[in-house]
């Protein structure tokens, strides 16, 4: 990417050059992680992600936009934060066993965990903390926040679809009552400082573990803030 690459030679303002560096990341993550349920779905039998376009990494093919690009923009822009998108239609009818639709839930978030190593392993070869580091950092960040939020087991994230399969039938029916309104739940019950502050001391500490230092993200996440 233009930006990228602009970054890296200090060509321009790096607070500008960083925001639009990782924006532009972070949607074609989101495509991937969108992409990996489609595909995954795809090889167990639902041809129909085919005919709706999911399979060719175009974001405006997705079933919510809102939900899967632009939530998940605007919550990044605010507050830096990892908000995972909402998933493709699947036709889990097509997928004939619970382990497939397991697969199928699963694969979103394990794209975001592979992204964040592949991007770790590039942070630990970097020479010296320059501002293009500085937002690879970031987007590190990020991929383990989508990763862990959408792992949660909650009616609406990954998660829960990963478990749903395996449930009784009368708590998937109570489960999908109360799934729209997960992801507002989740956030509101992030807000409490405690929770906040655990969450994100864990997200942090992920991220040192994956070889990435917290400061480093810190610089990436003032980078990508330029305005403040």
């Amino acid at each position: 990417m233009a930006s990228g690459w602009a970054l890296s030679a200090r060509v321009g303002a790096d607070g500008i050059l960083a925001f639009v560096f990782v924006t532009t990341a972070w949607v074609i993550t989101l495509c991937l992680h969108e992409f990996a349920h489609a595909l995954v779905a795809y090889r167990f039998g639902d041809t129909s992600v085919v005919h709706r376009g999911y399979l060719t990494l175009d974001p405006l093919k997705y079933t919510h936009v809102v939900y899967s690009l632009v939530l998940p923009l605007v919550f990044l822009v605010l507050g830096g934060i990892g908000l995972p998108g909402g998933a493709v239609f699947i036709d889990r009818h097509a997928l004939r066993t619970k382990f497939a639709n397991s697969a199928v839930s699963a694969a979103g978030p394990l794209t975001n965990v592979l992204i964040a190593i592949v991007l770790a392993i590039a942070v630990a070869t970097r020479s010296g903390n320059t501002p293009f580091w500085a937002a690879i950092a970031f987007l590190v960040f990020l991929q383990v926040t989508a990763a862990i939020l959408n792992l949660l087991p909650i009616p609406g994230l990954d998660g829960y679809g990963i478990v749903e399969p395996y449930l009784p039938l009368h708590w998937r029916i109570r489960a999908a009552k109360v799934a729209p309104y997960a992801i507002i739940g989740l956030f509101a019950v992030l807000w409490i400082p405690a929770i906040n502050q655990a969450f994100f001391g864990t997200i942090f500490h992920v991220a040192n573990v994956l070889g990435v230092p917290p400061i480093l993200v810190g610089s990436g996440y003032n980078l990508y803030q330029f305005w403040r």
